[in-house]
């Protein structure tokens, strides 16, 4: 089956969640493809996905497998290189865990699609808060982190370390992806302002965001300290830095 859209989604040790979020997006009305990213889990996700290619999804759904843990942004930067040789018109990034549910797939896809953005960020925090199982430490913490960045950017984003988007292979064509400095939740934050400064347009869709029930967290304090000390620098850069523009 043909898709103009393929999901990037990085694991490590996802082996309860993996082929439930494959199902669930392969599922939907809308024909997605997905492309896995698996840092050399040990708990054996990679095996349960080549499985899966093997037999009823093949042709939909694939796999890279890289030795060891190297970090989110070089996981993303690794699969939007393959997505955009594949072809693709569309790029998504997703967790593995359902934080982010597959059926707003569409949604985001139909903002740049059909309403014509050039990316789309599943945001928790447009309409208030909208966190299902955090704790409030944790809700707190991510929710003023996306405020001081939108003070310290300038960024009208409300979720700026959301890692639920849609981009158009413009944008990725556009962004030097070799020049990305960050490689975790920081990534999320570099890839919106340079996408910004390069001109793009951006749409915040509404979403739950629901904690992971299955497996466990890979968040940590040094992820949220690159975060805040990163858009120091992100900001300082981008008053000489030159972007590579949008093409009218």
């Amino acid at each position: 089956m043909e898709s103009d859209s393929i999901v990037i989604i990085p694991t490590y040790n996802e082996k309860e969640n993996i082929e439930k979020i494959i199902r669930a997006i392969l599922g939907l009305e809308k024909s997605f493809h997905i492309l896995v990213i698996d840092d050399g889990s040990p708990d054996g996700t990679a095996a349960i996905v080549k499985r899966l290619m093997a037999d009823e999804f093949a042709g939909r759904l694939f796999i890279i497998e890289r030795s060891g843990k190297q970090g989110l942004g070089t996981a993303y930067i690794a699969g939007f290189k393959w997505s955009l040789e594949q072809g693709y018109d569309y790029i998504f990034e997703m967790d593995a865990d359902f934080s982010h549910d597959p059926n707003d797939l569409p949604r985001l896809y139909s903002a740049c699609h059909d309403e014509g953005y050039d990316m789309s960020i599943g945001s928790r925090y447009v309409k208030g808060v909208n966190v299902v199982n955090w704790p409030m430490g944790r809700v707190l913490m991510s929710y003023f982190a996306s405020k001081y960045v939108k003070f310290i950017t300038g960024l009208n984003i409300h979720d700026t370390t959301a890692g639920f988007v849609c981009y158009k292979r413009d944008v990725l064509n556009t962004i030097d992806l070799d020049d990305i400095k960050f490689k975790g939740y920081a990534f999320q934050i570099e890839m919106k302002y340079t996408a910004h400064k390069s001109g793009f347009t951006i749409k915040e869709v509404p979403v739950v965001f629901t904690n992971r029930v299955e497996g466990t967290s890979k968040m940590s304090g040094g992820i949220f300290s690159e975060a805040l000390f990163g858009v120091m620098r992100l900001r300082i850069d981008g008053w000489t830095k030159k972007y590579n523009k949008k093409k009218a």
